[in-house]
């Protein structure tokens, strides 16, 4: 296994940098402990088809261990086996759990979308969150789920329909055109938008970091602004918008909310989930309610993410 000495060395200088400008040293060593680590295969139950009860008898009769995941009651740890084996099972053949990292669990948990419910996921693709939404709202309502990409968009549709996700449509479109095309239509709006990845950087993988750049970054950020204005404009007056990212860094992260809050009319709002790998969002000369966002960072059992939950103001 890499020390962290290590793996300061392979990872981009810049990223190494930005990590210390944000966090104390502790923190640092903390984060790239997490990324030195080989990571728990974690999964959900499928409540359309299935639910945990049934899923921990079976675990337990193939001999599967597993933890229970305190703020989900739906989401399991797996403790002897990887992705790779829980494939080969029968219930993952008839999509009655779905394999997918704790932290992407967070947004639509913090969404909370109701059954009855018109909910948008802006940037869809491949389907975790959106059939974790179908699954929330118990099958009743309606999910419109978009994705640019044409093969992402083609995972997306495979994974709604082997869930059961009956209430969600699917559609292969431009994000950051969605909000003119559906108006004021939704009740809540999850944007799990493209960003750098940061968080899911991991040493015995090179290229979950080789592509980045601070370039990237920025060309990302800008992306984001259009997403999260075209998210605010889809969404009902007084509806509620989570967005997230798998990355760390400020330029995708509070800065993004800080312009949000500038230019659109939306206002902060706190996440009362208790995660203990979480941090508050810093503020530092920025709109002070920021630090209601949260920053999951990376472990043996959970990628880095930032959530953010925010509430469209009423004319």
């Amino acid at each position: 296994m890499a020390t962290i000495l290590e793996i300061k060395e392979r990872l981009p200088k810049e990223f190494v940098n930005n990590l210390y400008e944000m966090f104390t040293p502790i923190t640092v060593d903390n984060i790239l402990k997490g990324i030195i680590e080989k990571r728990y295969t974690t999964l959900r139950v499928n409540t359309l088809k299935y639910n945990i009860q049934d899923l921990m008898k079976y675990f337990k009769e193939k001999n599967i261990k597993f933890e229970r995941v305190l703020w989900y009651k739906d989401a399991l740890i797996i403790k002897n086996a990887n992705e790779k084996d829980i494939k080969k099972l029968d219930i993952y053949e008839k999509g009655y759990i779905y394999i997918q990292s704790l932290p992407s669990m967070v947004p639509p948990l913090i969404l909370e979308p109701k059954e009855g419910e018109k909910v948008l996921d802006l940037t869809a693709a491949p389907g975790s969150k959106t059939t974790q939404l179908a699954s929330l709202m118990n099958g009743k309502g309606y999910i419109l789920a978009n994705e640019l990409d044409k093969m992402r968009y083609e995972k997306l549709k495979y994974n709604v329909e082997m869930q059961g996700a009956n209430i969600v449509e699917t559609i292969n479109n431009r994000g950051e055109k969605i909000g003119e095309q559906y108006k004021e239509q939704f009740d809540k709006v999850l944007l799990d938008t493209p960003c750098s990845g940061e968080g899911r950087f991991t040493a015995y993988d090179v290229q979950s970091y080789k592509v980045w750049s601070i370039k990237k970054v920025k060309e990302l950020s800008k992306l984001q602004k259009k997403l999260i204005k075209s998210a605010y404009t889809a969404l009902k007056q007084g509806g509620i918008l989570v967005y997230s990212t798998c990355t760390l860094n400020k330029e995708e992260n509070e800065y993004i909310l800080n312009w949000a809050l500038e230019n659109l009319e939306l206002k902060m709002l706190e996440i009362n989930l208790q995660l203990k790998e979480a941090t508050k969002a810093s503020n530092e000369n920025l709109d002070t309610s920021i630090n209601k966002a949260i920053k999951i960072l990376p472990s043996k059992s959970t990628e880095g993410f930032f959530v953010a939950k925010l509430m469209k103001k009423e004319k």
